[in-house]
């Protein structure tokens, strides 16, 4: 939860963390909402001001929730993509899977400028960069302006477009793990996608061979 005060009260929102683990700060991904009641005030915050961080994070993005596979799919849209910024980071991730999968769905194409610079500090890294090139795979998706990949994620999915283009297998509950955050609808249809596919959501308590980050459905 981050936030600040508003009239004498803290105004506090959940945010996913894009930071990695190991780094050394804490860095999040919002849109700004021109009347929103915390983001048409954090946009205007300046160096030296003060914020509300919660000290305790929660989620269900932990690859420890997921049964063993082979290849990841970290699936999203617009903000959705901020906690899988983190996880393309986390060497962990490229040690239990061959393959990464990392679709990011928006409207336009500048929308995916931060997920963009995010994979390429990954290429470029000096301790992540071999790995990730041998497995992560990145496939933005824009719905609204002419592109490379146009559409939804959902119909990427569904369609089997994305894993023809990677030149990879269709989507295989012997196989595949997933992970899903973004819009609420978007979530919905992958759940009901992946369940006619035999796939099984997983938790904390009996991992499955999906997520999805309840708290951003919430939001």
């Amino acid at each position: 939860m981050i936030g600040i005060q508003v009239d004498g009260k803290p105004l506090l929102r959940a945010y996913s963390m894009a930071s990695a683990p190991y780094e050394d700060f804490l860095e999040f991904f919002s849109i700004k909402v021109a009347d929103g009641p915390l983001t048409s005030r954090l946009q205007r915050i300046k160096i030296g001001d003060a914020i509300y961080v919660g000290r305790k994070a929660t989620g269900t993005l932990l690859t420890d929730n997921l049964l063993p596979g082979r290849r990841l799919y970290l699936l999203s849209t617009g903000t959705g993509f901020a906690p899988f910024s983190s996880l393309i980071k986390d060497l962990e991730v490229y040690e239990r899977y061959d393959q990464v999968v990392l679709m990011h769905g928006c409207r336009h194409v500048a929308d995916l400028g931060f997920s963009q610079s995010v994979v390429n500090g990954v290429l470029e890294s000096e301790h992540l960069g071999d790995l990730a090139a041998s497995k992560l795979k990145y496939y933005p998706v824009v719905s609204r302006e002419p592109f490379d990949n146009i559409g939804r994620v959902t119909d990427m999915i569904e369609n089997g477009v994305a894993g023809t283009d990677l030149k990879i297998s269709p989507l295989n509950v012997a196989e595949d793990r997933v992970m899903i955050c973004g819009n609420p609808n978007m979530i919905v249809d992958l759940k009901h996608i992946l369940s006619q596919r035999e796939f099984v959501e997983g938790s904390s308590a009996k991992p499955g061979h999906f997520v999805i980050e309840k708290a951003f459905v919430e939001r």
